[in-house]
């Protein structure tokens, strides 16, 4: 199982609600390998954000066991999920979460100096990836100097800047319209063919055409696990 990046078996996630307590994973068995592209999908109340967030190491399980990239993460404490999260996880969100009044290079950088990078090394990788995802003329721009689509880009930069085993994407292109919605989706295309672990979580179905695997879930268990058939 060496090719193996996610390795999911029996998780639930229960949520208590007044007296009551809510389950809203049932018992998810989930395989990922080294260089997929799936899309995670279903609708609200699916649990899809739910296992998103556990995916992530945002959260983690009432039971069951998750091992990303051959480590346990499933008990693991807070300050060793954000280890976790900040080696392993390059995350791209619906809304950038960008730093407002700093400049796009500096954004994409920050995820090094969490790692204790030094200034000369983070300069120099973030310039990379900025150039990579086509923003090297936009380099010393504020978020609010930038296209939704340009933020959009950054973000991606950031995701991509600490060589992460998985990039996993979040409604990536809820806030663009359709044309910078196909660039953005392009540019995951391109990211996932230089070899990276792409995960998309999305409600929308010409999105998940972009990825080669499809997963669908439905209250709280996965519904379908199928391959694409146009890729």
């Amino acid at each position: 199982m060496g090719n193996t990046i996610i390795d999911i078996k029996d998780i639930t996630r229960d949520f208590p609600l007044g007296t009551e307590t809510v389950r809203v994973l049932k018992g998810i068995d989930l395989l990922i390998n080294k260089g997929e592209y799936v899309a995670l999908m279903g609708p609200s109340g699916s649990g899809k954000s739910t296992l998103m967030n556990i995916l992530g190491c945002l959260d983690t399980p009432t039971s069951g066991r998750y091992v990303l990239n051959g480590k346990d993460v499933s008990a693991m404490s807070d300050d060793e999920l954000a280890t976790i999260r900040n080696k392993e996880i390059g995350f791209v969100f619906q809304t950038f979460n960008l730093l407002p009044r700093t400049t796009a290079l500096d954004n994409v950088a920050l995820p090094m100096v969490y790692a204790g990078f030094k200034k000369p090394e983070r300069t120099n990788r973030a310039t990379e990836v900025l150039t990579q995802v086509g923003l090297a003329d936009r380099m010393d721009h504020q978020p609010n100097q930038l296209s939704g689509g340009q933020r959009q880009r950054v973000a991606v930069a950031r995701a991509l800047v600490n060589h992460p085993s998985i990039i996993l994407a979040d409604e990536p292109t809820g806030n663009l319209d359709s044309k910078t919605s196909v660039e953005i989706m392009g540019l995951f295309d391109e990211i996932h063919a230089k070899g990276n672990t792409v995960i998309l979580v999305t409600h929308e179905e010409d999105i998940a055409e972009h990825a080669h695997r499809i997963i669908r879930l439905r209250d709280g268990v996965i519904e379908s696990d199928n391959v694409n058939p146009h890729k």
